[in-house]
């Protein structure tokens, strides 16, 4: 067989395991594994040689690093308390709207998601804090949980992002830089989803009512509670950006800054403390063991030649590279029904990056194009956390609803989706959206 062929027989496997609920990390490492045995023959010698190299390979790389110490950051978030600070603060600023409770949701999103880097953390925190409040003021069902699952997925977008960290050190890519492209889009998604609620409650106002008006004494009170959080967050992306720290060191900074913020405002005692590092622990272990799957997969993919041969095949083909790039990102919103964003992440970056790299668009350098990329990426990813029938996020907050059907959930996520899909127009049409920062901060 082809390269090609062997690369699309190794997939087909790959979903096959996936389909029967293997866990995700050892199906990759399953089906890399037979893939690079039957093209090495069947000779189960290499594959053992190799058994010995992967590991060590990619669990003493020093970037991933980063990633437990970023987790540790959203957890000290998480069982501090600083979800509910962040929502207060946007509340009293925006809830006496109608519709303002929900968009306070997705805006507290928005900052948990600037400490957090996970959009299922995100979700299910902010589900929890600020449903009580949407039932309290009786939102319709779709509007609440398809506000928060939609707001859950800037938890990924909004920087530290992991799969950002991930698909830097895939690319080879600085992590700062990717985290300075991802603010602006970030920020547009979170004003997008503001103005979906918007729409929704001008066509039913009874859908979310208006809370009351906060005086200003209380709004600056509760701004001042979480400026720490907005430190934290500024500390942490400038520093990386602007040379001051390294990833890890700017992670570091931040963990120890949200744990100290935790402690002292009272939210964290010594339970916890040790929920955190446990939640810590088992996330970084998942990642990881998905990483060494994903490595096994994409060695497997590389001896094919497949990478190669797909970037070569599209790049002489003829086809405008706006319409490759489109069919990538729609490859990403239907691998989004079956499959996590660190999955995806990992497994189509090693295929798709060679071909953007070869193409030309807009006239843009390699760098440019990489950053720019992984933006879209990001985002594409993101809608796979809301749309059916996987929706994790949907899921998520349809289990602290458990009053609201599903179907009303995936209902209400329809309108953010469709802002998700013109958000992502924009970026392919104007990619100076994700790289205006990084040019700003750069010329400095």
């Amino acid at each position: 067989m082809s390269g090609i062929s062997v690369g699309f027989t190794i997939f087909a496997c790959l979903l096959a395991l996936m389909a029967v609920r293997v866990p995700i990390g050892i199906a990759m490492f399953v089906a890399g594994s037979g893939g690079y045995i039957y093209l090495m023959g069947g000779n189960w010698t290499p594959w053992l040689n190799i058994l010995k190299s992967i590991p060590y390979a990619r669990l003493s790389n020093y970037d991933l690093t980063v990633i437990p110490l970023f987790l540790l950051m959203g957890q000290f978030a998480t069982h501090g308390g600083l979800s509910a600070s962040l929502f207060r603060c946007v509340s009293a600023f925006i809830g006496h709207r109608r519709g303002g409770v929900a968009m306070a949701a997705i805006g507290a999103c928005a900052g948990f998601g600037a400490i957090c880097g996970s959009s299922l953390a995100t979700a299910a925190t902010m589900g929890q804090v600020a449903l009580p409040e949407l039932r309290r003021y009786r939102y319709s069902g779709s509007l609440a949980t398809g506000a928060l699952a939609a707001g859950g997925t800037l938890g990924i977008m909004i920087p530290p992002s992991v799969p950002l960290v991930i698909y830097a050190i895939l690319t080879q890519e600085s992590i700062g830089k990717l985290f300075m492209a991802a603010v602006l889009p970030g920020l547009i998604a979170m004003f997008g989803y503001m103005f979906v609620v918007q729409l929704i409650v001008r066509r039913n106002p009874e859908a979310g009512p208006a809370g009351p008006r906060v005086p200003w004494p209380e709004r600056l009170k509760v701004l001042a509670g979480v400026f720490p959080v907005i430190l934290v967050f500024v500390l942490v992306i400038v520093g990386i950006y602007g040379g001051w720290a390294t990833p890890t060191e700017a992670a570091a900074i931040g963990a120890a800054a949200c744990g100290a913020i935790a402690v002292i405002s009272g939210g964290m005692r010594w339970r916890g403390l040790i929920d955190s590092a446990l939640g810590t622990a088992q996330a970084t272990a998942m990642i990881l063991l998905v990483l060494l799957g994903a490595d096994m997969l994409n060695t497997a993919l590389a001896l094919s030649q497949m990478p190669a041969e797909l970037a070569n095949w599209v790049k002489q083909s003829g086809l405008a590279p706006l319409f490759v790039l489109a069919m990538i990102l729609l490859i990403y919103i239907l691998l989004g029904c079956v499959m996590d964003s660190l999955a995806m992440i990992l497994l189509t970056i090693p295929i798709f990056y060679p071909m953007i790299v070869g193409l030309d668009f807009y006239g843009m350098s390699v760098e440019d194009k990489s950053i720019w990329f992984g933006i879209l990426a990001l985002m594409v990813v993101e809608i796979g956390l809301v749309h059916p029938p996987v929706g994790m996020n949907v899921y998520i907050i349809n289990r602290l609803a458990k009053d609201v059907p599903l179907v009303e959930t995936f209902k209400g996520v329809m309108p953010f989706l469709a802002s998700d899909l013109v958000r992502i127009v924009f970026l392919v049409a104007f990619p100076s959206i994700s790289l205006v920062l990084v040019k700003a901060f750069g010329a400095l």
